[in-house]
């Protein structure tokens, strides 16, 4: 039976992600979980900890965020893109989760990429420092494709650990980036989305274990919205590795979710950015 549940968890959660601009109601999700609306309400609102509403505000805003940040369309097309009826109502739901509106987002210099080649000061900077890191393996799923739109495989994997009441073996969550999205197509681009457990304990069925980057590691200490960690991987790898000194390895970039974008702003969200030196 728990299988079942985490079945219907996880069609549910690909349809909000993969139908942004469709019919989103309790109902009509309610109908993809094949389940009754009062009954499943109460098994997603326990599995995931947030209401179907919520759900559904979280992933339409992270995508439009991204648009902002990724594209140069506008404002109106990208509420319309995300499942906004109008740009007055996406403004307000974005200025509620993310503190500002959608074009003062899109301004803010700590969420943009830089220009190819700026002056050393057009960076922001971030808290870098050099730890060893010892081995360990993520288990998760992957995912191909925009990483903004990793949320979706990281939902998949929560559904799995929710349905089989695995929370209290899980100690992190990380991700996988394999390429450059600067050099390889949208479509192409590999990532992996896991979790930490405890030591010890199994890797649940339908998922699979990855080795994480170890070692002798280069973190850099983000704070805010993930659709900015495209200006800090720029100041990374423009500004503090030339003058570092440091040859990074053939390996993974590693991100460490320390917080929840379900329960924390966007601006409060923490992530460790690793890369492995040799």
């Amino acid at each position: 039976m728990a299988n079942t549940y985490e079945d219907r968890m996880i069609r549910v959660l690909d349809y909000i992600f993969d139908n942004p601009t469709g019919d989103l109601s309790l109902d009509a999700l309610a109908d993809v979980a094949a389940m009754s609306r009062f009954h499943w309400h109460r098994v997603f609102v326990a599995m995931t900890g947030e209401t179907c509403a919520q759900a559904v505000r979280r992933v339409r805003l992270a995508r439009g965020a991204g648009m902002l940040v990724q594209t140069d369309d506008r404002i109106e097309d990208i509420a319309k893109n995300v499942g906004y009826g109008s740009i007055q109502a996406f403004s307000r739901a974005f200025r509620a989760a993310y503190g500002v509106a959608p074009d003062q987002f899109r301004q803010r210099g700590d969420m943009r990429s830089p220009l190819l080649k700026p002056n050393v000061g057009d960076y922001p900077m971030f808290p870098v420092e050099i730890t060893q890191t010892p081995a360990c393996k993520l288990v998760g799923v992957p995912h191909t494709g925009n990483y903004l739109e990793i949320g979706k495989a990281f939902d998949r994997v929560t559904a799995v650990i929710a349905a089989r009441n695995l929370w209290p073996d899980v100690r992190g969550m990380g991700g996988l980036y394999y390429d450059d999205p600067a050099s390889v197509d949208e479509a192409s681009l590999r990532s992996f989305a896991g979790l930490y457990l405890a030591d010890g304990a199994a890797a649940p069925d339908g998922l699979e274990l990855r080795d994480a980057p170890s070692g002798k590691m280069v973190v850099m200490h983000y704070k805010g919205p993930y659709a900015g960690l495209a200006a800090a991987y720029q100041y990374l790898f423009g500004v503090w590795l030339p003058q570092s000194g440091e040859e990074i390895a053939d390996a993974p970039a590693l991100e460490v979710y320390l917080n929840n974008p379900r329960d924390t702003a966007p601006d409060e969200l923490l992530t460790d950015v690793s890369i492995q030196l040799k």
